[in-house]
């Protein structure tokens, strides 16, 4: 499935895949070639017999479904300006002239000793290969139903420990007689970062305000741990209107408070990278601990890779193959271990 803009499916039915996904084009590579497969399985008296039929069908599917590819992905923003079916039809439409058109030529060129050599016969067999794919996606996104997909990121979204919040509002009482302006920033701050929660987690947000509301976060920590806690950010060439999941980072930031900075009696360092590379964002995030997070002792880690289960399926529901998430323990000279969080994302014009 395609990146979009939000998971909120139209009345219509469901969105067309986005022909220019990475993840879109490898499943349509996978099942055409699956089908040319089964179909040469069926013609062959035997194995040998089989490879032979197969690749004589791959002779004849691959012009196809590359030419037919690159067609979709370039008029794949026209398509989504469309009404689902006609949308669909045009697909259909489409694989079927091409398949009759390299039928033609095929037979001019004396080279239909195992493609179908009937063009009417090729653009049928086209349609329903097209109408099979279609309907796989069209599935697909039906298993990232509103109801799934809401009771996931919903579970992201209440990430925001209740402790947290009891602390935080600790942290403000002990501030209001030693320093009153400080502690009233700090409820505004509070207060706007469980406005955020209760804002629908099904749209995208600006990359701007995603960085405002983990500054905000690290504000309200900083208050309850002090000087143990430190943050040092580093924004490279970083689009801030390009837009994200909401509460991407944040989950990530509490749980290197709760799982590094916490039991460390010294405290540490969280550091941050945001750095466009082309159309790529990238963004680092390590911060010091003392045991690998994916030791169950203690009970911690189950919220820790809840927290990273839950971003890495999100980000599987809006960007499909062309994002990911990567984690691992670094070990340092002085014997104490750094967990980096590593996060790839693709920089949409769109979204720009």
């Amino acid at each position: 499935m395609g990146q979009v803009n939000s998971i909120r499916h139209s009345p219509e039915g469901q969105r067309l895949p986005n022909f220019r996904n990475l993840g879109v084009m490898l499943r349509i590579l996978l099942g055409v070639n699956l089908m040319a497969a089964a179909a040469a399985l069926v013609m062959s008296t035997g194995v040998a017999d089989w490879l032979q039929q197969y690749i004589g069908l791959a002779a004849w599917v691959q012009p196809v479904l590359l030419l037919s590819l690159c067609l979709l992905a370039l008029i794949g923003p026209l398509l989504s300006r469309l009404p689902v079916w006609p949308g669909r039809g045009i697909i259909v439409a489409l694989a079927s002239l091409l398949a009759a058109l390299f039928a033609d030529i095929w037979q001019l060129l004396g080279l239909d000793f195992a493609a179908p050599s009937d063009p009417l016969k090729s653009a049928l067999l086209a349609a329903c290969a097209a109408i099979a794919l279609l309907t796989y996606f069209d599935l697909r996104m039906r298993a990232f139903s509103p109801a799934i997909a809401e009771a996931r990121l919903q579970a992201l979204t209440a990430r925001i420990r209740p402790h947290f919040l009891f602390n935080s509002l600790n942290a403000v009482l002990s501030l209001i007689r030693a320093d009153p302006h400080r502690a009233e920033t700090a409820l505004e701050e509070l207060a706007e970062l469980f406005r955020v929660l209760m804002r629908d987690p099904r749209n995208l947000l600006p990359l701007a305000d995603e960085i405002a509301l983990c500054r905000q976060y690290l504000d309200l920590e900083k208050l309850r741990l002090g000087d143990r806690l430190h943050v040092k950010w580093k924004l490279i060439d970083v689009p801030q209107t390009m837009r994200v999941p909401p509460l991407m980072l944040q989950p990530l930031l509490e749980n290197a408070v709760y799982h590094g900075i916490e039991p460390i009696s010294e405290g540490g360092t969280i550091r941050l990278r945001l750095m466009r590379r082309g159309n790529e964002l990238h963004i680092d995030m390590s911060n010091p601990c003392t045991s690998d997070p994916a030791d169950k002792e203690g009970g911690k880690s189950s919220g820790h890779q809840m927290a990273l289960a839950n971003i890495r399926e999100r980000l599987a529901l809006y960007y499909d193959l062309e994002a990911r998430l990567e984690t691992r323990l670094q070990p340092l000279h002085n014997g104490q271990h750094e967990f980096r969080v590593h996060i790839l994302l693709p920089c949409r014009s769109e979204d720009l």
